[in-house]
């Protein structure tokens, strides 16, 4: 089977020779690209002494980088890592055999369950961001997945091309995650150990405000994915605000038959009118969100038909 392993490099001259090194020894007859998003360094240059297939991204950001690489490249398992040589290369065998077997179609290198991440990681805040987003998304779609925004998977071409990738940045894992868990794709995690940069590498992250990009997308994604869910919580709210408002205007009206609370009155039926319309647009939504569903499960058989094609095309010229 072709497997490619696709590193998305933005400023990594101090690793990409290394991380190209360490996954041709592990699949030498891997393709391995690096797609450089427009660094400043002798990124591209390393990449290609190396070995590397080397192609550009002139859109800034780790997702419009994935987008390119899932339009382009074409082989069987596709394996994605990052070029700052956190992520060890010999447990790809481990992420790709479950491809192999058909056993899923997006593999997880989980990172946190074996605890190297916490002791390697020098970044508190990044710990608890993890943590807080994972958590986020079990809940809502009552998953187990131990590590969510990891930057080492592997994937099946079926995923890969009927990926829908909107995220401009490092949302884009989090974008990954949540769209397998929602088309309920076949998902399986394989613990690897985790190693923090070496000296002279910087992470690109930011901490505070790539956070707030990850959670403005899970916002978002809740919002698209389970539309009866997210509007009937803010319907509650409104509710339980309006009673809390109204109530007392009840209670006065029946013991003096008048209403002196007039701005509580009107407020208290604007939440209950807001209340009702949240719940409405989450019925709606719901209906379209599930005749998308349908759309997408038809879509995806042709993709998968179309794939089928195409092996079979190929194992006749073989």
């Amino acid at each position: 089977m072709k497997v490619a392993v696709l590193i998305p490099c933005y400023n990594e001259e101090k690793t990409i020779g290394k991380v190209v090194s360490d996954f041709k020894r592990e699949l030498p007859e891997a393709d391995i690209y690096v797609y450089d998003n427009n660094s400043k360094d002798k990124t591209s240059l390393i990449a290609a002494e190396h070995g590397a297939i080397v192609r550009k991204e002139l859109r800034q950001g780790k997702g419009n980088v994935v987008r390119s690489m899932f339009r382009e490249i074409d082989a069987d398992i596709y394996v994605m890592v990052d070029g700052d040589d956190t992520y060890p290369a010999e447990f790809v065998h481990q992420l790709i055999e479950p491809i192999k077997r058909g056993e899923a179609n997006m593999v997880i290198g989980d990172r946190l369950s074996n605890g190297t991440y916490f002791q390697e990681n020098k970044r508190p805040f990044h710990n608890f961001g993890n943590n807080l987003v994972k958590n986020l998304i079990n809940f809502l779609y009552k998953s187990d997945i131990k590590d969510i925004m990891t930057g080492y998977r592997a994937f099946d071409k079926l995923f890969v091309k009927s990926m829908p990738v909107m995220s401009p940045g490092f949302e884009i894992e989090t974008e990954m995650s949540i769209h397998a868990l929602d088309k309920k794709f076949l998902i399986k995690e394989v613990p690897i150990d985790y190693r923090d940069r070496p000296e002279g590498s910087e992470s690109k992250l930011n901490t505070f405000s790539d956070g707030w990009k990850v959670l403005k997308m899970i916002f978002t994604l809740f919002k698209d994915y389970k539309p009866f869910l997210f509007f009937s919580l803010w319907a509650l709210l409104f509710f339980i605000l309006g009673l809390a408002v109204g109530i007392p205007v009840v209670v006065e009206f029946i013991q003096t038959k008048f209403i002196t609370r007039v701005p509580s009155a009107i407020l208290a039926v604007g939440l209950m009118i807001f209340a009702l319309l949240s719940f409405t647009c989450g019925l709606i939504l719901d209906t379209v969100a599930a005749a998308h569903r349908k759309q997408y499960e038809l879509e995806l058989n042709r993709i998968y038909e179309h794939l089928r094609e195409r092996e079979k095309e190929r194992n006749d010229v073989s």
